[in-house]
């Protein structure tokens, strides 16, 4: 039992760092760079992949049993696309001002690879237990680097953080920080950064292991 509560564990957490879709896999690229010019932005879309992922991952994981092989890829498609569906109007009802800004871009989110990858790999070879925690581990990693990058970009570009201002009348907006170099530009610097910790917290590990051999 603790054996199985350790590994439940391990599969929820691995998304979010030592196998986080972007900074690790670096997937998702197109809405992570498109729609991160301010934080709102970035958590709506965040939020809706979360539930297509977790959602999907839940059926599929349920049904692996039923569904034939050979058109498993094509099934997947279809259920990813309802729940889709369900996350583009709920946004329309409830955001509209966001949804516009986001545009064709929550349809999209049918393509994006992390979730079909998520399918394919995990949610159709393990249960259903497995298959969500290992889909809110990467959605809640996925929606964390959605996060970093729109909230740097709006703070930098127009000095405000879910549109409450942040500094004074002096302050300088840096328009291209909302503008796609912007985004490759903060995007790269957070994998930097993101690289540069965990390189240091690998060196940490082993020097620690090795001081626990030589006592």
């Amino acid at each position: 039992m603790k054996q199985k509560e350790l590994d439940g564990y391990q599969e929820f957490v691995k998304g979010i760092w030592r196998e986080n879709p972007v900074f690790v896999q670096v997937l998702g690229m197109c809405p992570m760079l498109a729609v991160t010019n301010s934080a709102m932005n970035a958590v709506v879309m965040g939020v809706a992949t979360f539930f297509v992922l977790v959602a999907s991952s839940f059926m599929i994981s349920s049904l692996q049993h039923w569904i034939p092989r050979q058109v498993r890829i094509s099934l997947y498609i279809v259920i990813i696309a309802t729940f889709v569906t369900l996350a583009d109007y709920t946004i329309l009802a409830t955001l509209p001002a966001a949804h516009k800004q986001l545009g064709a871009f929550i349809p999209l989110i049918v393509v994006n690879c992390m979730i079909l990858g998520r399918q394919e790999a995990f949610a159709s070879r393990f249960p259903v237990k497995y298959a969500v925690l290992d889909a809110v581990g990467m959605a809640g990693g996925f929606l964390f680097a959605m996060l970093a990058l729109g909230s740097v970009r709006e703070i930098l570009g127009t000095g405000t953080l879910f549109d409450i201002p942040l500094f004074g009348k002096g302050f300088e907006p840096w328009v291209t920080m909302i503008l796609p170099p912007g985004g490759f530009l903060t995007l790269g610097l957070i994998l930097l950064f993101f690289n540069w910790v965990t390189k240091k917290r690998g060196e940490f590990l082993q020097q620690v292991a090795t001081e626990r051999e030589g006592l």
